[in-house]
């Protein structure tokens, strides 16, 4: 079926080119005209702080339950100085009649006095108004609530206003994915030796990452989906699409230096290296859809969006890179210096892009004047040279495979130290949302955090919500020991009164508490569990009353312990699927087996490093990062995701040294000609994904830095010590025992062929379209 694909892509190649540009410009299209709905809220099943917002929305029309930004604002003259006043409450007023606000609590109204500092110098200068938004309103319309709000904010001389809170937050649109490109271009060059073999991969990325988000645009309309899932759609479609074309044009090339024609070539890359990209791919989409079963619709939504770019690439990998390769022809093995030149200049630009630096973005006209000289000057249109390959044994992968193998114990051991090391501050990692002080120094939102750390302290950023049903007849003072029992902790900076529904006849009450620490910190955390379990109890008790502990602070902290309590049935769901999926494979009970504990060790370390760089601020000076919690849903995002695409090298890797096993006999020997056959190619794959990965770091977001770094962390590790020193090591070390499969097991399990065949089993061959072969690019 594969080989067939392959020669029905190639033979219509013309129709399958256009299906696939017909595709893009239709869902940019639709995506563009049907808009983005966006939003970062969250499910929280049987969670305290969801029983909160339940009776907020009942109870007080759900004040508390929207998204709330902030409008904090410093007046050198006081906030009670008449001209701040009178422009203040003006803006207020306005902001209130704005469509998608549905409450603003004004310092200046009755009860307000709690949002003006009242200590130290900011005392009476610094104040803000809450800013609540509709629940479920889109990412993209409140930040059209933001830029109304900007729009209106006043002049007024010694006044300056800030607008705070994520909701209101500016995000930057990442330019770090160019940077990845530039390098995948001079990767590629350097790997294949040919611009047009390069520019197929890349044509490939870029075609799923465009309709890939274009899907989660649309996916976002019907879905609860994450605004940060577009960047990591193109993080990930960029990475898996240059991935997996690599491995397809790596086998075309190599059916061409056998020998074959363009279409048979092409035929047989599909149903070899097609077969290991159709295998990786659906691992991480079953790997990423594993996420629906955390039952929360943040979780699922971004888990839907990540598998729909990860798709649309496979199967771009398996029938437009076909088509292209129809195109290519026999030109993929020819580089003429025009191509080589323009295409070093398109990097320089793309770099120049990426990093701002306007001088360099001159190399994309010069690339263009390159490219025309080229039709005229006469040496840039003459052919690079290439150096002839060296002999499998003589390659410097061979070599080191051999060197490996003769001192197998002390690379393993070495390896697996190594991977221990680097995991061991995964054993203090601590899951949770990160707040604004996260964000750039000169940004509005880290100024308005700023501003209310100095006038009311760091827990004013991320106020708690206590809320409770009142039984009718009640006594409102017996409430007050709710009030005082909060008090009392050592972590509250401030309780309010009970706040009544209904002053007559009340049947619920809310309390605002202020912790002492900020959103983010573990002592905030630390006080939402010991107002739960130890600080109110007894106080509920003598009120005759059930609190709820809830509010965003305390939503985030049910919902990073419901994905602590559920991450190790995902772990072991996605484990046993990759072992059995190697198991089927290869037939052998210790590959499999070794796969999962190796790959476990990879991320683990990667996991460490996160948490270096993170949670505990490593390295701060460099990466720009300040010290939080690592995101709940992070870990398992970066375990699908790296799970997947180590399957891939795993399988590439292991089915060339099988193959030789079977042709050979010799344990030892098929284990360094497996490595030194497939070294090229999964060094370059992995370079690039390191690259592209790790260009992310240098984002503002802290989320993108953060599932980035882990990405080409974890690749990095996987291609390194464990393809490098691991995976030779203990072949060595077991043997012909690598390939044991109890009889009885073996009868059991089913055929499944991801290697597929050397000679391509086909129907004759059509008749090859006019002139398509005799093209000549530009490119040459």
């Amino acid at each position: 079926m594969f080989s067939r694909i392959g020669s029905w892509c190639h033979d219509r190649r013309r129709l399958v080119l256009a299906l696939w540009l017909g595709a893009l410009v239709f869902g940019g299209a639709i995506s563009g005209a049907v808009g983005d709905a966006f939003r970062n809220d969250f499910n929280l099943p049987d969670a305290e702080a969801q029983t909160g917002f339940d009776l907020l929305e009942a109870n007080f029309d759900g004040q508390g339950t929207g998204q709330v930004g902030t409008i904090v604002f410093q007046a050198d003259q006081a906030v009670d100085d008449l001209a701040v006043r009178t422009a203040m409450t003006a803006l207020f007023d306005e902001v209130a009649t704005l469509e998608d606000v549905t409450r603003v609590q004004s310092p200046y109204a009755p009860g307000g006095e709690v949002q003006v500092a009242a200590q130290g110098e900011a005392a009476g200068r610094i104040a803000f108004a809450r800013v609540e938004l509709t629940p479920d309103l889109p990412m993209a319309q409140a930040g059209e609530v933001r830029d109304e709000i900007a729009q209106r904010l006043p002049e007024v001389e010694g006044l300056r206003t800030e607008l705070g809170g994520m909701v209101f937050a500016e995000v930057e649109q990442p330019s770090s994915e160019l940077l990845g490109l530039a390098f995948a271009i001079v990767i590629l060059i350097v790997a294949f030796g040919s611009v047009l073999a390069m520019g197929l991969p890349i044509g490939v990325g870029l075609f799923g990452i465009g309709i890939g988000t274009a899907a989660i645009t649309l996916l976002s309309n019907v879905l609860t989906i994450p605004d940060f899932a577009t960047f990591l759609g193109v993080m990930i479609g960029l990475g898996v699409g240059i991935d997996y074309a690599l491995l397809i044009v790596t086998r075309y090339r190599e059916q061409l230096h056998a020998g074959l024609g363009v279409r048979e070539s092409v035929a047989v890359a599909v149903d070899t290296a097609g077969r290991s990209v159709l295998f990786a791919g659906c691992t991480v989409v079953i790997s990423l859809l594993g996420m629906l079963l955390m039952g929360i619709s943040f979780v699922q939504g971004l888990a839907v969006g990540a598998a729909s770019v990860v798709a649309v690439t496979v199967a771009a990998s398996l029938t437009l890179l076909p088509a292209l390769l129809g195109f290519a022809g026999q030109r993929v093995e020819r580089t003429r210096w025009r191509g080589l030149i323009a295409a070093g200049l398109v990097a320089v630009a793309l770099v120049g892009v990426g990093l701002e630096l306007t001088p360099l973005v001159i190399g994309a006209p010069l690339a263009v004047i390159v490219l025309l000289a080229g039709l005229a000057v006469r040496p840039l249109r003459a052919e690079v040279p290439h150096r002839a390959p060296k002999p499998l044994r003589q390659t410097l992968a061979y070599r080191w495979s051999r060197v490996i193998q003769h001192r197998p114990w002390l690379a393993a051991g070495a390896g697996a130290l190594v991977l221990v090391a680097l995991a061991v501050p995964v054993l203090g990692l601590r899951l949770g949302f990160s707040d604004e002080s996260n964000f750039a120094e000169e940004t509005d939102t880290r100024q308005a955090y700023d501003l209310l750390v100095e006038g009311f302290g760091p827990g004013f950023n991320g106020p708690l919500r206590l809320v409770a049903e009142v039984p009718a007849g009640s006594d409102l003072g017996q409430l007050d020991a709710i009030r005082q029992a909060a008090a009392s902790d050592p972590g509250v900076a401030f309780v309010s009164v009970a706040q009544p529904n209904d002053p007559t006849a009340p049947t619920a009450a809310l309390w605002t508490v202020v912790p002492t620490s900020g959103p983010q910190e573990e002592a905030t955390n630390e006080l939402v569990q010991r107002l739960r379990d130890a600080v109110l109890p007894s106080a509920e008790a003598s009120a005759g009353v059930d609190v709820a502990v809830t509010g965003m602070v305390a939503a985030n902290v049910d919902f990073a312990d419901l994905l602590a309590a559920r991450l190790p049935w995902f772990f072991a769901a996605v484990l046993a699927l990759s072992f059995l999926l190697l198991l089927v494979v290869f037939r052998s009970v210790l590959v499999p087996l070794k796969a999962v504990v190796m790959n476990l060790l990879s991320i683990g370390a990667a996991y460490g490093i996160v948490v270096a760089l993170f949670q505990w601020g490593w390295l701060s000076d460099l990466t720009g990062v300040q010290p939080a919690p690592i995101e709940p849903w992070a870990p398992m995002i970066l375990f699908a995701i790296v799970f997947g695409l180590s399957m891939d090298y795993e399988v590439f890797l292991l089915s060339r040294v099988r193959e030789e096993w079977h042709r050979t006999g010799d344990s030892r020997t098929s284990v360094a000609d497996g490595l030194a056959a497939t070294a090229k190619v999964i060094t370059a794959a992995a370079a690039i994904m390191v690259v592209v990965f790790g260009s992310f770091l240098l984002e503002s977001d802290r989320v993108i830095k953060l599932v980035g770094t882990g990405l080409a962390t974890a690749i990095l590790l996987d291609a390194t010590v464990v393809r490098m020193l691991l995976v030779p090591a203990t072949m060595e070390l077991l043997g012909a025992r690598n390939w044991w499969l109890p009889r009885w097991l073996d009868r059991l399990l089913p055929q499944l062929d991801v290697e597929g065949h050397a000679a391509p089993a086909e129907p004759p061959a059509a008749p090859a379209e006019p002139g398509a072969e005799d093209l000549e690019p530009v490119l040459g």
